[in-house]
């Protein structure tokens, strides 16, 4: 009977280190977890961002409309017979 106790409490110790401690136990299923989490932030972020992308190609490849608005924001280009007027905001002094 003793030899019966001591065999199945090994084996319920062994079952345990495995759940909690072996791979595929809780541990790693936890840090799994955290991982996966990160990654489906991430993921979203970048289909947020393909999104925006695509809709900029797409506008770039509609017409001159988009590639004027995007040479005059991002390279300060002006048309023929324009007068480009910047204004400046002075800091405020404290």
């Amino acid at each position: 009977m003793r030899w019966l106790i001591g065999g199945l409490l090994s084996l319920f110790l062994l079952l345990q280190y495995r759940l909690w401690f072996a791979e595929g136990g809780l541990a790693e299923a936890s840090r799994l977890s955290a991982q996966l989490e990160e990654a489906e932030i991430e993921n979203a972020e970048l289909s947020a961002r393909n999104e925006s992308l695509t809709r900029e190609v797409m506008a770039l490849q509609g017409g001159t409309e988009a590639v004027e608005k995007n040479a005059r924001e991002n390279l300060g280009l002006i048309k023929e017979g324009e007068v480009y007027y910047q204004f400046v905001e002075e800091p405020e002094s404290p």
